[in-house]
């Protein structure tokens, strides 16, 4: 606990008892609930909570909490609701949230859009149909990109398929992973992209006769900058998407973000869409920090990465948002793309067939690309998803162990680890933020592409929990909405979208998954001496929820009803905050 939670804690506990704090100059405020959900031990639940300049001053009743503080204001307004911890999302991205949630959308399932349900595409038909519906509204020759095809529910993809969309305007689709784009020919002559550069780029594919198949993905993607920047960074549409995915964040009742890929756009463009566009906790509605993204501060400051990382984390050198002690990084590539990296004998279906996926960091350099900032106090957020990336990264941290026993190791998706794995994670100390949205988006759908000892991999949240692996999960926004509730209660029941279950053993209870959008989401963002429960000392943030979700059951968190949020002791409304 830091300092000044300790010093809050004990004055509490001194002077009025557990759960309580001394009223001082500033106004305190009682808030009264038909239940206080405070994911902490000390004290599991309540009927109200005090506070006090933005902090939780005392925690209990209304009697024992007004005897206490006699001089405190009580507000009732949530006396037929429950307050809940605020709901954080430990890993989402601004800058690319800003751009796809102002772009048209063509998702493979039914998604929540900043203006309502998105209805799912799910075959191919509906697909093409939505996407020439598109390309006729958009104004004529004017290149367009569109966000949200996936080959396993849409089908193969090649630029001859665009062509006969249009061949009078650049088309680009992205694929849902936000790894793969596809280009029509008039796209492809745009960006100059040729057949012969595959040899630099292993993400320009090529068909059996070495020609152009019009997919761009992985390490060839900074090649669609002629096409894609202008249409994607242009200040408006910046605003719109940042805009449209504040509104979404506030709507699940999300009181803080970490955004992990800090500069990995650029940091002009994020330091201004942030600045102009989020502003401030109190401007936008909920707490914002930045996780810098390793391969961008190499790129940018070189033998000076870990020097510049310490001073934005210290404040020395200024950024739009506080910047976390912790840096990104990859292992491997994406499982929504199907070029995570897997074990023999690889891809059984899909477009990847016939390979194991991709390294982004070769196994044998993880640990010491990862070791200068591990020595300089600083913590990591690897992204890491295929069965045969998680064994390179536990290697690599088993190795980075042998120099500090105490520094936080998070496993960022961690889309597939079989029970071995489990049992390892555990005895290296990391923790798992997990994609929350892999069991019912393509848990059904990776079964023949992994095959089924793989399959039954996919997110084992619930050996992850009982072997006391720290366990968070997040949306990846814009990649799923940032929607805590549903996320955490799909994983009550490990539903997939086909209304099927995939491996229901692997299902975590209740406070499991309640714990996993609160204290643990903290501890994955280094914050729980501050944030994820309810407890004196720490801020005043809550969630404010129309049921109590541990006596919901899990099918129906995603119901359960959002008043809004507190933030820093202020109530929000849904419908007023952030306006």
């Amino acid at each position: 606990m830091s300092l000044p939670c300790l010093i809050a804690a004990f004055i509490a506990t001194m002077l009025l008892g557990p759960g309580t704090a001394q009223a001082s100059d500033g106004q305190t405020v009682i808030y009264e609930a038909a239940a206080v959900v405070t994911m902490d031990e000390a004290t599991p639940s309540a009927s109200a909570v005090a506070v006090r300049e933005g902090v939780i001053a005392g925690i209990g009743d209304i009697e024992s909490l007004s005897a206490a503080m006699p001089d405190a204001r009580i507000d009732r307004r949530f006396a037929e609701l429950v307050i809940a911890p605020g709901f954080i999302d430990p890993h989402i991205h601004m800058d690319l949230s800003s751009i796809q949630y102002a772009l048209p959308m063509t998702p493979p399932w039914e998604m929540a859009g900043p203006d309502g349900i998105i209805e799912g595409l799910p075959t191919r038909d509906a697909y093409f149909a939505r996407l020439r519906e598109i390309e006729a509204a958009a104004p004529a020759g004017e290149p367009l990109i569109v966000y949200g095809f996936h080959d396993l529910v849409h089908g193969d993809l090649d630029r001859s398929d665009l062509d006969d969309v249009t061949v009078d305007r650049p088309l680009v689709v992205w694929h849902y992973s936000s790894h793969d784009f596809y280009l029509n020919s008039a796209a492809l002559a745009l960006t100059g992209i040729t057949a012969d550069m595959h040899g630099e780029y292993e993400g320009i594919a090529l068909d059996e006769n070495g020609e152009l198949t019009g997919r761009i993905f992985e390490d060839a993607v900074p090649l669609l900058t002629p096409v894609t920047g202008p249409l994607l960074f242009a200040p408006d549409v910046l605003a719109t998407g940042l805009a449209n995915f504040s509104g979404l964040l506030r709507r699940g009742g999300v009181t803080t973000v970490a955004d992990l890929g800090y500069g990995i756009f650029g940091f002009a463009i994020a330091d201004a869409n942030i600045a102009n566009n989020w502003v401030s906790p109190e401007h936008a509605g909920y707490r914002l920090y930045l996780v810098p993204e390793h391969r961008a501060f190499a790129a940018n400051f070189g033998e000076n990465r870990v020097q510049t990382t310490l001073a934005m984390v210290s404040g020395d050198r200024p950024t739009p948002a506080p910047v976390l002690p912790q840096v990104k990084f990859f292992t491997d590539a994406a499982f929504y793309s199907q070029t995570m990296r897997i074990s023999p004998p690889g891809y059984l279906a899909g477009q990847s067939q016939g390979t194991q996926g991709l390294w982004v960091l070769q196994p044998d350099g993880i640990a010491s690309t990862i070791q200068p900032y591990w020595d300089a106090g600083l913590g990591v957020r690897i992204h890491s998803n295929g069965d045969e990336a998680q064994s390179a990264t536990l290697d690599a941290l088993a190795t980075l162990r042998a120099s500090s026993a105490d520094r936080r190791f998070v496993f960022e998706h961690a889309g597939l680890f079989s029970p071995a794995q489990v049992a390892r994670a555990a005895e290296l100390d990391a923790a798992i933020s997990a994609a929350s949205h892999y069991v019912f988006y393509l848990g059904e759908a990776y079964q023949a592409p992994l095959g089924e000892e793989r399959g039954n991999w996919i997110l084992p949240l619930g050996s992850l929990s009982e072997a006391d692996v720290p366990v968070t999960l997040h949306s990846d926004a814009p990649l799923a909405p940032p929607l805590p509730l549903r996320a955490a209660g799909v994983h009550l029941t490990r539903a997939t979208r086909e209304g099927g279950v995939l491996t229901p053993s692997e299902a975590m209870s209740p406070h499991e998954a309640l714990e996993a959008i609160t204290i643990d989401a903290a501890y994955a963002l280094g914050l729980e001496d501050e944030l994820g429960s309810i407890a004196v000392g720490k801020r005043a943030d809550f969630t404010i929820l129309e049921a109590n979700p541990l006596e919901t059951p899990g099918e129906d968190w995603d119901d359960i009803g959002i008043w809004g949020v507190v933030l820093g002791g202020e109530p929000r409304p849904v419908q007023e905050a952030g306006e």
